[in-house]
């Protein structure tokens, strides 16, 4: 069974919805805390790193 995750900085109220994540078989899970039998997609290991470096650094804060 896949154990999904979302950060403990978004709370635990209904309007505290964001992004879960699940570790995969060489890739990281990504699917809507609000919609949990949603859509969802998986990327390689490596790119959820570099893409979790660049949230963290803030270089997506604008989009």
């Amino acid at each position: 069974m896949t154990e999904w995750r979302k950060s403990s900085h978004s709370g635990s109220t209904a309007q505290s919805d964001c992004v879960e994540m699940a570790a995969l078989p060489r890739a990281v899970g990504i699917r809507d805390s609000k919609n949990p039998d949603g859509p969802r997609f998986a990327l390689p290991t490596s790119a959820a790193r570099a893409f979790l470096t660049r949230i963290k650094c803030g270089d997506l804060d604008k989009l």
